[in-house]
């Protein structure tokens, strides 16, 4: 690889990738190559300029901080890596997500955490319409507002958000948890508000600790599920499929 791509000046240094001077496709090679129990646990990217596809399908327990804003599918089918990005990130941050964990600085757009399996996502700004969507079990906190049809057909897992919440929130949601702290324009098909019990606290709390959330209660939330009307087919229900 060319002396210009990286920079390592020891071993316990991060591993330099600035996209000025080498491509996308050589930082994500090199991510790809990295095999079980490697030194090369830290690594840093420059320059990422809005590039596309930036750290995806690592699967080895490394930290990867992006420096700058990244376009579509950052850290998409991540597997156990731990991604900061000192930025924004644009549609599909942590899509299809396994396992390890996404910060976003800044703002993510749309259908942030899409079909996310596990793993956590932190968004420090605010996140766009369908955020969450089809999330399979998935851990999404939210420091500020979410747009809408959020949540839409989410199966397992959990959305906390201490903003507000577009239009159609959770619509033919499964069975996975949303909590938001502000107010919520209006609920999707089959999404209900629901009690928030002694486990709903102890469970919102311990997200809200990962995700560094500091000055807020989880008692300022609200719990929304499903209804389960929508499961099976009913003609009585069919206005609302």
């Amino acid at each position: 690889m060319p002396a210009t791509t990286l920079s390592k000046t020891a071993a316990h240094d991060p591993r330099v990738f600035d996209l000025d001077q080498s491509s996308l496709r050589e930082l994500n090679q090199a991510l790809h190559n990295l095999a079980p129990g490697s030194n090369e646990t830290a690594w840093e990217v420059l320059n990422p300029k809005g590039s596309h596809s930036v750290a995806v399908g690592v699967d080895q327990p490394v930290a990867i901080d992006v420096r700058g804003s990244v376009g579509y599918y950052c850290g998409g089918m991540n597997s156990g890596s731990t991604i900061t990005v000192h930025g924004s990130a644009g549609p599909g941050v942590g899509e299809n997500m396994m396992s390890g964990s996404i910060t976003i600085k800044g703002d993510a757009s749309q259908y942030a955490g899409a079909t996310g399996k596990g793993g956590l996502l932190v968004i420090e700004g605010n996140a766009s319409s369908r955020c969450g969507i089809s999330m399979k079990g998935i851990d999404i906190v939210v420091h500020g507002n979410i747009g809408h049809m959020s949540a839409f057909m989410a199966q397992s897992g959990n959305l906390v958000v201490l903003g507000d919440a577009g239009d159609a929130l959770g619509d033919s949601i499964y069975e996975a948890r949303l909590f938001v702290r502000g107010k919520v324009d209006s609920l999707g098909a089959d999404c209900i508000a629901k009690e928030m019990r002694a486990e709903h606290l102890e469970l919102l709390q311990g997200l809200l600790d990962r995700a560094g959330v500091t000055g807020v209660k989880p008692s300022e939330f609200k719990r929304y599920g499903s209804a389960r009307t929508l499961y099976n087919f009913n003609i009585d229900n069919a206005d609302a499929y």
